[in-house]
C-alpha cells in the first residue's frame, strides 16, 4: 500500500512538471514600476501562448569587445584586421556546461528548446502563460498603452533556479515592454514651394538655391562633396533593413532616379534578401514610405554600390524583439555580410530591460568585429526619445545608447543647423564610451548646470554624427513628396561610408567596419561644427548645440 501510494504521488508529480524536485528560485530581473504610458489591465489569459527566448551566458564577451576595439581603432596595430565568422563565434559560444544545465532544467519541465543564433547563445520555445508563471515565478499581466491602445503581456519580475543564474543572461519577453513608437515611418512634410528660396540661406555657391527648401541627391552631393563616379567593387555591399511590412518599390526607385539621378541607368535596382517569412511585393499600393526612402537615398547617393534590401517578415524567431535580433543573427550566419547596414527604426531605451539591451549591443559588436559598419537613426523626438509626447526626464533611444554602433542624427536647412526633432542625449544603460570621453567631457563643461538632473551625465552620448534630414524629396507610390526625420539621415550617411569603403577595397584594404573610434579621432577634422539650434522635449529646450561635440553633430565629407 505504501509502495502504491508513492507510485501514485510520483505520477502526479510528473504530470505537474515534477514540482517535488522544484529548484530553489532566485530573482533574476525586475522593474520597480510600469513604464510611462502603460497601464495594467489584469491577469493574462492562462492559455495564451508566449514565445519565450533565453539568452545563454557567452563565454568571453569581454574578449570580443576588446578585439572589436583593436580592429576598429586607427592607432591600434590590429586596425582593419577584422575577425572571421569562426573567430567571433569562439568568443560568444556558450560553454558546454551552460548548454547542458539550461536544457536539463527545461527538460525537467517538459520543454524542448531550439537554437536560434549561429553561436548557439539564444534558445527559443513556446509555452502558455500558466506554465510561464510557474516556470519563472512570474505574474504575466496584460498591459495597455494609453495613447495607442496596444496591449501586450509582460511581467514586472521573474526568477530562475539559483544554480542557473550564472548560465542565463535573461529570459524574454518578460520585463521588456514594446514601444508603440518603435517603427513609425517618417512622416511626409508639406514643405514650401520650390520657388520660395532666399539666397541668404545658402552656405555656398556650389549648392543649388532650391536646396534651401527641397533636398535632392544633387543637394546631398554638393553639401558633402560626394562624387557621382560609379563605385567598382561588387563585394562592397550596403544593407538596408526593412521591418513591419515596409516594402521597397522598384518602380518608385526607377521614377526617383529618372527625376533626380538621370545620369544613372534606368535599370539600376536593389537586390533582395528575406528572413522570418519576409517578402517585398511590388504592387504600387504596397510600397512603404520608409522602405522607399531608405532604398532611394542609398541607391541614389552611393552610386554603383550594390544595395540589398533585407526584408524581415512577421514570423519572428526573437519573439517580441520583432526581428531586431533576427536580422543580426541572419547576417552573422553569412560568410560575407554587408560592409554597411543602415536601419531607420528604434525605440525608447526605458522600454527595454538592461540585460536585453546588453545582449543586442553585444550582437552589434559581433557584426562590427566582422567588419560591418552598423548605423541607426537616432530618433525623432528630441530629448523625448522616439516621438514620445509625455516625459519628465530625458529619454534616450535604443540602440543609439549602445557603444558598438553609430547613431545618426539630423540637420536641417542650408546652411545646416540642428534639426529640432533629432533625438540626442545620454544613455541610462551604457557608460560614456572610451572613444568619446574627451569630446563629451568638453561638452558637459560648456553645458554647466543646464538641465541638471534630467539626464545621465556619465552615459554613452549620442548621436555620433548627423546629416541632412528635413524636406527630403522621395517618390512614394509614384508621387513625389517631402519627408523628414533621422530616417533620412542614416541612409545618407551610410552611402558616404559605402563610397569610402569602395575606394578602400579597390586599393586592397579592409572596409572601415565599426566606425566610432575612427570618427572621434582620425576623422574628427572632417566634421563641420553645428553651433546653432537644439532638440527640445519634455517641456525643455533640450540640449543646445555648441562648439565641438554636442547631441547634434554633422559630418561634412570630401570624397
Amino acid at each position: 500500500m505504501v509502495a502504491s501510494t508513492f507510485f501514485l504521488v510520483s505520477l502526479f508529480a510528473l504530470a505537474l512538471g515534477n514540482p517535488l524536485s522544484r529548484r530553489t528560485m532566485q530573482l533574476h530581473e525586475s522593474r520597480d514600476e510600469v513604464p510611462e504610458g502603460f497601464v495594467q489591465q489584469g491577469a493574462a489569459p492562462s492559455d495564451t501562448m508566449l514565445k519565450m527566448r533565453i539568452a545563454l551566458t557567452q563565454n568571453n564577451i569581454g574578449g570580443l569587445q576588446e578585439a572589436l576595439m583593436d580592429v576598429s581603432t586607427p592607432s591600434s596595430a590590429l586596425y582593419g584586421q577584422h575577425l572571421s565568422k569562426e573567430e567571433v563565434e569562439a568568443f560568444v559560444t556558450p560553454s558546454a556546461d551552460t548548454v547542458q544545465a539550461v536544457n536539463a532544467w527545461l527538460s525537467e519541465n517538459s520543454i524542448s528548446a531550439t537554437t536560434i543564433s549561429p553561436a548557439g547563445d539564444w534558445l527559443a520555445f513556446e509555452i502558455p502563460v500558466s506554465k510561464a508563471n510557474e516556470l519563472l515565478d512570474a505574474d504575466f499581466t496584460v498591459f495597455q498603452h494609453t495613447e495607442t491602445g496596444d496591449q501586450s503581456i509582460r511581467t514586472l519580475a521573474y526568477s530562475v533556479p539559483s544554480d542557473l543564474t550564472s548560465h542565463i543572461e535573461l529570459v524574454h519577453p518578460t520585463i521588456t515592454f514594446p514601444n508603440p513608437f518603435a517603427h513609425l515611418p517618417v512622416v511626409i512634410s508639406p514643405g514650401p514651394a520650390k520657388g520660395a528660396v532666399k539666397p541668404s540661406n545658402l552656405s555656398s555657391d556650389a549648392v543649388p538655391a532650391s536646396c534651401a527648401t527641397t533636398i535632392t541627391p544633387t543637394c546631398v552631393q554638393d553639401l558633402y562633396g560626394i562624387p557621382t563616379t560609379k563605385a567598382t567593387e561588387s563585394s562592397n555591399q550596403l544593407g538596408v533593413s526593412g521591418f513591419i511590412e515596409q516594402f521597397a518599390n522598384q518602380q518608385d526607385l526607377k521614377t526617383f532616379l529618372t527625376n533626380l539621378r538621370p545620369d544613372l541607368p534606368s535599370t539600376t535596382v536593389f537586390t533582395l534578401q528575406t528572413l522570418d517569412g519576409g517578402s517585398n511585393p511590388q504592387t504600387n499600393s504596397e510600397a512603404g514610405i520608409e522602405a522607399d526612402l531608405d532604398t532611394q537615398y542609398t541607391v541614389g547617393i552611393a552610386t554603383g554600390v550594390p544595395v540589398v534590401f533585407i526584408s524581415v517578415g512577421e514570423k519572428f524567431q526573437d519573439g517580441a524583439l520583432e526581428g531586431f535580433l533576427d536580422i543580426i543573427n541572419f547576417l552573422l550566419g553569412e560568410s560575407n555580410p554587408p560592409h554597411v547596414l543602415t536601419t531607420s527604426y528604434g525605440q525608447n531605451e526605458n522600454t527595454i530591460s538592461r540585460a536585453l539591451a546588453n545582449q543586442l549591443c553585444n550582437a552589434y559588436a559581433q557584426l562590427g568585429a566582422r567588419g560591418t559598419s552598423i548605423l541607426f537613426s537616432s530618433g525623432d523626438g528630441g530629448v523625448a526619445g522616439s516621438q514620445t509626447t509625455r516625459c519628465t526626464t530625458f529619454l534616450s533611444t535604443f540602440p543609439s545608447g549602445c557603444p558598438f554602433m553609430t547613431s545618426v542624427g539630423a540637420t536641417t536647412g542650408v546652411p545646416e543647423t540642428s534639426a529640432s526633432f533629432s533625438s540626442g542625449g545620454f544613455s541610462n544603460f551604457f557608460g560614456t564610451a572610451s572613444y568619446q570621453t574627451t569630446a563629451v567631457s568638453d561638452y558637459l563643461t560648456t553645458l554647466g548646470n543646464t538641465n541638471s538632473g534630467k539626464f545621465n551625465r556619465s552615459g554613452r552620448a549620442f548621436p555620433d554624427v548627423a546629416a541632412i534630414g528635413d524636406n527630403v524629396e522621395i517618390v512614394f507610390q509614384q508621387e513625389s513628396g517631402l519627408v523628414a526625420g533621422t530616417s533620412c539621415s542614416s541612409p545618407i550617411f551610410a552611402s558616404i561610408i559605402s563610397l569610402i569603403n569602395d575606394k578602400l577595397v579597390a586599393a586592397g584594404k579592409s572596409p572601415l567596419g565599426f566606425l566610432n573610434p575612427f570618427l572621434y579621432s582620425t576623422a574628427a577634422s572632417t566634421f563641420t561644427d553645428i553651433t546653432t539650434g537644439n532638440n527640445p522635449g519634455c517641456n525643455t529646450n533640450g540640449f543646445p548645440a555648441t562648439a565641438g561635440w554636442d547631441p547634434v553633430r554633422e559630418l561634412r565629407s570630401s570624397l
